[in-house]
């Protein structure tokens, strides 16, 4: 990689005729956005962090092989989990109220509530569709015993509230388990509100936790905290690869971008200049063996029955060459995430033969998250919430909100949309060029998603649950949804801000919330949708 290129660099798109997603990267104007390195002297350090460097490991191969379609969805790394039982062991008094409420005072009670809690979470492990490691369960005869405890590694605690918790000494985030109907009867399903998120009092007084951190008898309620904290470990720490630099389609986005990502979600970013790309990209053409690889690949797509060509057939073949190359630089930075800063403009077109669409939708079917742009205010939200929902986002373009409808578009969208499966497209040509290739992916009518719309300073974003109504072939971006928004879509349209949206299928409102929250606060969720 150039060590002239400082990948915190963010330029300017200027907005082309369809003002919003077109145009080219612009040199910044003297005064702007000044130079800075991103994540200076980190290193390899910055390739540990949240566990990145399992999680691009998992979603690489070991060469620039393609990810064969049978294959699994990749996983992250896991998220170690730390169960603890607190109970209490009280002594009769005579004539005094000397027993609190709860089933398990006595350390054999205590015992057999800790086997049927390790049973339970072996259940859960079972049934997540991301990877978790529980360790065994610690039992504590008193809550005192919390500050001695040594849970290095930990990324999250479950409380079981037996006995009498009312504080939390440690770092390490956790949820508190309490039961009514699951089990034995908890003292903490009494005092879990009043005692612990209250302190005693009315107000909340218990920083960083509210009712989002108590569960009752539910491990389905359990479950999707968990999800929301694997998805937080394997987002924060990401590596990404720019190919052109960073870019942005605001001066807010520019300015805000780099600085959240590193302050907030620990990023590193690496630079390929589009020299060393199309050098690399030259190589590959030149290589039989190469050459062979991609032509079987291509052969491979448009042979399937769900496939559907309406453009050069080149097309597809230079775009399977793109990713080969992309591959290997992801192989050898350790990067799980890449976008090319100048997608619409001419050099990186001319440079690939095709604009990077279908590139880009092939990647994350791969497992990587690859975003049209370089743009750092969307691709923070898309890798959340690709690791929350073990499945790809499709970034867009957001429309004007109408009559409960928000109509989204793009010319790269990936198919594998539940993480499995692989939805009907048509290989088309890239919209705004009417040039080379890109997916029109063909959704699932009635598919429940989730839509995160985050704004251009990278301060809040906003969601809703909805539902896939239609996916028509407007002259616009080819990939195209019509979404009915399960909530208040007027206020919506009131308070939308930001340009791009970031789709998944299935509702992760809740979760993105929760992550969001345990982040630290500094990015607000703004969720118009009612809770299921």
């Amino acid at each position: 990689m150039s060590k002239e290129s400082d990948p915190m660099e963010t330029h300017f798109v200027n907005q082309g005729p369809c003002g919003g997603c077109c145009g080219s990267p612009q040199p910044q104007p003297e005064g702007g956005l000044s130079r800075r390195h991103f994540l200076h002297g980190m290193g390899a350090v910055g390739l540990a962090m949240g566990g990145l460097a399992a999680a691009a490991a998992n979603v690489r191969g070991a060469t620039a092989e393609p990810v064969p379609a049978e294959q699994p969805f990749p996983r992250g790394a896991t998220l170690r989990v730390k169960p603890i039982l607190v109970f209490d062991i009280p002594t009769r008094g005579d004539k005094s109220s000397w027993r609190g409420y709860g089933a398990i005072h006595t350390p054999e009670a205590a015992r057999q509530e800790a086997a049927r809690i390790e049973k339970e979470l072996g259940q859960l492990k079972q049934k997540a569709e991301f990877a978790i490691q529980v360790e065994p369960v610690q039992v504590l005869n008193s809550q005192s015993g919390l500050a001695q405890m040594s849970i290095d590694g930990t990324d999250l605690c479950i409380v079981y509230a037996a006995g009498s918790c009312t504080q939390w000494p440690l770092k390490t985030p956790m949820v508190m388990f309490v039961r009514h109907r699951s089990g034995p009867f908890y003292l903490g399903f009494e005092i879990a509100h009043w005692r612990f998120l209250r302190q005693s009092g009315d107000a909340f007084a218990l920083k960083g936790y509210d009712t989002d951190d108590v569960v009752v008898d539910s491990y389905d309620e359990l479950l999707w905290r968990l999800r929301a904290m694997y998805g937080l470990k394997n987002a924060r720490g990401t590596k990404m690869l720019t190919i052109g630099g960073l870019c942005a389609y605001s001066r807010e986005a520019q300015e805000n971008g780099p600085r959240v990502a590193r302050q907030v979600w620990d990023y590193e970013v690496v630079n390929v200049t589009d020299a060393e790309f199309s050098k690399r990209l030259g190589a590959a053409r030149a290589d039989q063996q190469v050459v062979k690889q991609v032509e079987s690949q291509t052969a491979a797509l448009l042979s399937l029955p769900n496939i559907k060509l309406e453009t050069d057939r080149k097309f597809v073949y230079n775009s399977y060459m793109a990713l080969y190359v992309v591959r290997q630089f992801l192989h050898e930075t350790g990067a799980s995430n890449f976008g090319f800063a100048q997608c619409m403009g001419h050099d990186q077109i001319t440079m690939l033969d095709t604009p990077p669409c279908l590139v880009l939708s092939m990647a994350n079917d791969e497992g990587y998250t690859a975003y049209c742009h370089t743009d750092l205010s969307h691709t923070m939200p898309g890798v959340l919430l690709r690791w929350v929902a073990s499945r790809p986002a499709f970034v867009c373009n957001s429309h004007y909100p109408h009559d409960g409808l928000f109509f989204v578009a793009h010319c790269q969208a990936p198919r594998r949309m539940n993480g499995r499966d692989f939805e009907p497209a048509t290989i088309m040509t890239h919209y705004e060029s009417d040039y080379g290739a890109a997916c029109k992916t063909h959704y699932t009518k009635d598919q429940v998603v989730t839509a995160v719309i985050p704004n251009l300073v990278c301060t809040r974003w906003q969601g809703f649950r909805g539902k896939i109504v239609g996916s028509p072939s407007y002259p616009a971006c080819r990939s195209q949804m019509e979404i009915l928004v399960d909530g208040d879509w007027k206020r919506l349209l009131r308070e939308m801000e930001g340009f791009h949206t970031q789709v998944v299928y299935g509702d992760y409102t809740r979760e993105v919330g929760y992550a969001l929250k345990r982040l630290g606060g500094h990015i607000r969720w703004d969720c118009f949708s009612e809770p299921v």
